[in-house]
């Protein structure tokens, strides 16, 4: 008899238990808060890492088209070009920047070869050395600016995204007011 009181009284415990809902919402709160937390900072470490790819792109995009719009460009020129490009990237850090362009122009049987090339933070390509572009992008005698940007990301906040990520761009664009941007000094 004792031990159906004490069956009855821990069932009755439990029923009283399970039904209770005093609480619920703090407890259900706090198992979920970690996971909030960790969701929120993912996404803003992937916005920032998506927004930098963008505008490493938006760099290698900019600095071909000011040097395409020239009919040439000088050494403040280039300076210039790159200022502009560079700030494309704020608030980003661009100390691990580096952008350089390069006029290519293709010789009489359509041998892409470097005119000339600045660079920015990075090794300049070569005068008259050989260049591989896209297929059909050069016919024999024109030319083309090529601006190839590398930046290194690293995210400020660093929780999910420790490596450093390396967003490879490269902008191809036509002279507009001249055969072949001229490079003088």
């Amino acid at each position: 008899m004792q031990k159906n009181r004490l069956l009855t009284g821990l069932t009755s415990a439990w029923r009283r238990f399970m039904h209770a809902r005093h609480g619920l919402a703090a407890v259900e709160f706090a198992l979920l808060l970690p996971l909030m937390i960790t969701l929120y900072f993912g996404t803003i470490e992937v916005t920032n890492m998506v927004t930098a790819s963008r505008r490493a792109a938006n760099v290698a995009s900019t600095a071909a088209d000011l040097t395409a719009q020239a009919m040439s460009v000088s050494n403040a020129d280039m300076a210039d070009i790159f200022a502009a490009s560079t700030a494309i990237l704020s608030p980003f850090s661009t100390a691990s920047l580096s952008i350089t362009v390069t006029s290519v122009v293709a010789d009489a049987s359509n041998n892409p070869k470097v005119a000339w090339s600045s660079t920015l933070n990075g090794t300049a390509r070569s005068v008259g050395s050989a260049m591989t572009l896209p297929a059909g992008l050069t016919t024999a005698g024109s030319s083309v600016i090529v601006a190839e940007v590398r930046y290194s990301y690293s995210s400020p906040v660093g929780t999910f995204l420790k490596d450093i990520l390396t967003f490879n761009e490269t902008a191809y664009l036509k002279p507009r007011r001249t055969v072949a941007v001229q490079r003088t000094s």
